[in-house]
């Protein structure tokens, strides 16, 4: 019994270890691969990592001034083979607007802004089912900012705005008959847009933004670290520094470090013992995604120091402080479109206190977003972390798929702030119904434990401003003396992140009897795997486990003091004294926004008597749709097709519908028993009273459920009044 014992644990142990020395073989090998794949995409000039063919539209290094960002178009080789559909009638995947849907040729576009944090431009088409998969899948022309890894001297983010608003205007001169383009901001991509957004709002239709830091002050404490790491190092004096060893650029490089640093676990062990454990099949994934995560790419020290002091130490985009441009500020109100918010709980890099709060920030009430005829909708996710929400395939076939799809539908949405629940139907596998519920601020403020933690990031931003200064002007010229772009040049290369992938190369020669083993390995049937149940690999895998758990502690106890550093020193009394001096809020104007409102909400009221037939139908039916305070796409879509089918609503174009909508949402928001009694000075004669009738029966017999109690009761009360 026990030499049979014995002879188990022997013959595990020969398995073990023939399989362990030959995955660190191929382990190193893929490391290998990695570093040559590093190489030649920095031979090649480091090209998107699209999976998508595209072609040039307009290069913005041609431009003055000239940045380094290119507008390109993704070409969709697929519908080259086959003719496009005249219409997309009732499919599911493309039906959008609550009208008939238009010809392809007309098809909204779509502008897909990707980040630039570090890394290069691809991550929101790096997989077919992405964002840019998706969007093709439902028709839409798509196009993809890219940029390149060095920006043009001297350039600034007031130049890269504009260049993307010329990318845009000429997109909309590339499809004349399309509704105006929507745009998906990916991560840094979503303030880049919503900075686009703000300027140009007659250029843009709906705008998301995924994963977007807007309110960097924002998040959690015990949770929520990476916020304090500007106070900690003393503001954005930091950056300039590196901007300086950089001759005038910034790396990259450190961005991704920091990012790295965020969970020193999966950076150190789990990213690559996953790879070791399962080195057979997981090479090509892994080296697909170290091609985007090591491609490294240049900002200037203007377009970083803006970023940093004015954007995340400094919060100003959502105070409306933030200035591109002297003696411009962004307001980010200026957009009247619809947006889209989406974050996700798990995303320790932009949580969702730091992607929603700059609505409550911005607007204050839902009442102020309604007055202003705005339509904002978030949409949350449960754990998906910071990269999945670009390219995860579960998320792109779900979220993505239905935020594409519900683009034109946004513009049919009463003002207000809503949250888009996405369901999958029971009797249809892989397709959703999506619906919108009314919310409040209170609901984005449950996400948060209470803003009052931002007070302390007010002395942080005054800090930094003080402790920038002093750089600027006692350091920094002594170190841009000191430092030559060869210099500059040598040290971006001694960047660790960059070291790693040279050491592990055809560069080094060590490495060549590694390529030759793993290929003696790989050949000829020598591999052996040991069983997944062998002693050993269990051991193997409760070790691993044994060392996340202490690279987690570490992080824990890591980040918990440095909050509690943060908490001792910026909100200690001395630094309290300091962000009550300078973080005064200006006066909130109370009594004048009262009087707006006031005014608005009179406005309505004398507006509520006039129109026609086709303003009474569009009352009645967002009366009874929205009466219990949720919108579901589907009845939208319902309601399209009846217009369209109607003689008296068909010829009623697209923007006029939505020029309606807007204004009888108004009118309902403003006071539905008002709107409600006043519907016959609307229809006046018999025959429209009995045409409107037969359109909500029409309706009613095509819904396709029963109506909620709510809906019930303002139906009756409408028939009553048209029927007496």
């Amino acid at each position: 019994m026990q030499a049979g014992h014995h002879s188990l644990w022997t013959t595990d142990l020969e398995a073990y270890w023939t399989d362990a020395a030959q995955r660190a073989v191929l382990f190193t090998d893929i490391l290998r691969q990695r570093g040559n794949v590093y190489l030649d995409h920095l031979h090649k000039g480091q090209p998107p990592v699209l999976v998508f063919e595209y072609e040039t539209i307009l290069d913005g290094r041609e431009l003055e001034p000239a940045v380094n960002y290119a507008l390109v178009r993704i070409i969709d080789r697929r519908r080259e083979t086959k003719p496009a559909p005249e219409s997309v009638g009732d499919d599911r995947r493309h039906q959008t607007s609550i009208a008939v849907e238009a010809p392809q040729a007309t098809r909204r576009p779509i502008v897909i802004f990707d980040p630039r944090a570090g890394h290069g431009p691809g991550i929101g088409g790096s997989k077919t089912d992405s964002q840019i998969g998706m969007a093709l899948d439902a028709g839409h022309p798509v196009y993809f900012l890219i940029f390149f890894t060095k920006p043009a001297p001297g350039q600034t983010l007031a130049d890269v705005r504009n260049a993307q608003i010329k990318f845009i205007e000429k997109v909309r001169e590339r499809h004349p008959t399309a509704p105006r383009p929507a745009i998906i901001g990916n991560c840094q991509g979503g303030w880049a847009a919503a900075l686009v957004g703000a300027e140009r709002p007659d250029l843009v239709g709906p705008m998301v933004f995924n994963g977007s830091p807007l309110s960097y002050w924002g998040g959690v404490e015990g949770i929520n670290p990476m916020r304090y790491l500007g106070g900690l190092i003393g503001g954005a004096w930091i950056n300039t520094f590196l901007s300086d060893l950089g001759h005038g650029y910034f790396d990259g490089a450190n961005l991704v470090a920091n990012f790295e640093n965020l969970n020193p676990a999966n950076t150190l062990w789990s990213k690559l013992y996953h790879v070791y454990a399962n080195v057979d099949t997981e090479a090509k994934r892994f080296l697909d995604f170290e091609k985007w995560w090591g491609g490294f790419f240049l900002l200037t020290d203007r377009e970083i120091h803006q970023i940093v002091e004015g954007l995340f130490v400094g919060n100003k985009l959502e105070r409306g402080e933030f200035e591109l441009e002297a003696g411009r500020r962004v307001d980010l109100k200026n957009n009247d479109n619809p947006v889209v918010v989406f974050a996700s709980m798990g995303d320790n890099i932009t949580p969702p206190q730091q992607a929603f709060n700059w609505i409550v920030k911005t607007y204050g009430t839902v009442e102020e977003i309604k007055r202003r005829g705005q339509v904002i909708v978030f949409i949350g996710h449960s754990r998906i972390g910071h990269l999945g929400i670009f390219v995860s395939a579960k998320i792109a076939r779900k979220e993505h798929k239905e935020i594409i799809a519900s683009f034109d539908m946004l513009n049919y949405l009463p003002p207000g702030l809503y949250e888009m629940q996405i369901e999958e139907t029971p009797e249809a596998p892989g397709e959703y119904a999506v619906r919108y519920v009314e919310k409040h601020v209170d609901d984005i403020l449950a996400l948060d434990d209470g803003l009052e933690d931002e007070k302390a990031f007010l002395a942080v931003r005054q800090l930094s401003e003080v402790t920038d200064l002093l750089y600027r002007s006692l350091v920094s010229p002594w170190v841009r003396l000191a430092v030559s772009a060869d210099a500059a040049e040598v040290l971006r290369q001694l960047h660790p992140l960059r070291v790693q992938r040279y050491l592990f190369s055809d560069l080094n020669p060590w490495m060549i009897p590694v390529k030759a083993w793993a290929g003696a390995i790989r050949s000829d049937g020598r591999r052996r795997l040991a069983p997944e149940d062998n002693t050993y690999r269990v051991w193997e895998k409760r070790m691993g486990d044994t060392i996340v758990d202490g690279l987690n502690l570490y992080r824990d106890v890591r980040d918990a003091t440095c909050e509690l550093l943060f908490q001792t020193i910026y909100e200690s009394p001395w630094m309290k004294m300091l962000s009550d001096f300078v973080g005064r809020e200006a006066p909130s104007h109370n009594a004048q926004l009262e009087d707006m409102r006031r005014r608005d909400a009179e406005r309505w009221r004398r507006n509520m008597v006039e129109g026609d037939f086709e303003d009474a139908m569009v009352r009645i039916f967002l009366a009874i749709g929205f009466a219990d305070q949720v919108v579901r796409r589907k009845g939208y879509r319902t309601i399209g097709r009846l217009f369209a089918a109607s003689p008296r609503m068909k010829d009623l174009d697209r923007e006029d519908l939505q020029q309606i909508v807007r204004e009888q949402s108004r009118i309902v928001q403003t006071d539905l028993d008002q709107a409600i009694a006043t519907l016959p000075q609307l229809l006046p004669r018999q025959k429209d009273r009995r045409d409107a009738l037969a359109m909500i029966a029409a309706a009613g017999a095509s819904i396709g459920r029963p109506l909620a109690p709510q809906e019930q009761a303002v139906l009756d009360r409408i028939k009553a009044i048209l029927e007496a």
